[in-house]
């Protein structure tokens, strides 16, 4: 996903700089101009995952989603609607207020397999109370047999959640699980996802912040490497295209989410990049990144 690219020129990005005419961030005073500026409030994601959406309006662009646990900076609400940044990755947009909430609680535990269930009780046997995501956020009170107690009440199977701060091995194991996981324009989990939604979730979840975009993934993520001069593509290189990133898992194959499938799915590279080119679209960069990493926790929003 790349989404219309909102730059004005020499100005900040709005993606992820949150200013309008009437009301801007207060960091960015000396920046843009607004007619008034402001702090933002710190809140939280207490729902199983929010719509981030260009306008605020259900039937507006879903731009990306934000996860239980997440926080938000809100800069502004009204009518329902809260003008937020991202956090973890500074994206700006809006979102249902009343999926917020103001009592901030420090994680402990990111979920690290695909989804899974918060239940009354620890017991997989009576009714869920919500469905959480690959790297949502949880704080840990304590455990009860094979789950964790959660603060704010319920309980998640403790083997499907990671201490903040281990990493998984291979990100691209991660991102291998999606296989299949429908193709959701700005969507960050396994009921639908973008191109650079399967790989800022799969990065991060091996400990390698990830910026939302596909363009700010190619200009930010690891290094660019000199493929079409000699250097062999390998398992974890990132391929860039205007708008569109795809994994290699090998050599020869690459992991996308793609709307030509509508699905999570891997090709040989030479079939899906000539597909890609007959459509006006060359491949622009590839780019590998470095060594395993803990995982980032919440970025300050600017």
């Amino acid at each position: 996903m790349t989404g219309e690219v909102l730059l004005d020129q020499g100005l900040p990005d709005k993606r992820r700089n949150a200013y309008r005419g009437d009301l801007a961030a207060s960091s960015l005073r000396d920046l843009v101009k607004a007619e008034r500026y402001v702090t933002g409030q710190l809140r939280q994601v207490g729902v199983s995952v929010l719509p981030l959406r260009r306008k605020p309006r259900f039937d507006a662009t879903l731009d990306s989603e934000a996860l239980f646990g997440e926080t938000v900076v809100v800069y502004d609400e009204s009518e329902g609607w809260a003008w937020v940044q991202s956090s973890r990755d500074l994206y700006v947009g809006y979102m249902p207020s009343e999926g917020l909430t103001s009592k901030i609680v420090a994680p402990t535990h990111r979920i690290a397999v695909l989804r899974t269930y918060v239940y009354p009780e620890p017991d997989g046997k009576t009714p869920p109370l919500l469905l959480l995501s690959l790297n949502a956020l949880v704080t840990a009170t304590g455990t009860n047999g094979r789950f964790l107690a959660l603060a704010g009440g319920g309980y998640v199977f403790a083997g499907h959640a990671l201490p903040i701060g281990d990493a998984a091995p291979d990100f691209v194991a991660i991102a291998e699980r999606f296989l299949g996981t429908p193709y959701l324009w700005g969507g960050r989990t396994s009921v639908g996802l973008d191109c650079s939604g399967l790989v800022q979730l799969a990065v991060e979840a091996a400990g390698h912040a990830a910026p939302r975009d596909a363009d700010m993934q190619a200009a930010e993520l690891g290094r660019e490497i000199d493929w079409r001069r000699g250097v062999k593509l390998r398992r974890g290189d990132l391929v860039f295209w205007d708008g569109h990133v795809g994994i290699m898992t090998s050599e020869k194959d690459l992991l996308h989410a793609n709307a030509s499938h509508m699905a999570v799915e891997v090709e040989p590279f030479a079939r899906a990049r000539k597909r890609i080119k007959d459509v006006g679209f060359e491949v622009t960069c590839v780019r590998r990144l470095p060594g395993r990493r803990k995982p980032p926790l919440q970025r300050n929003a600017r």
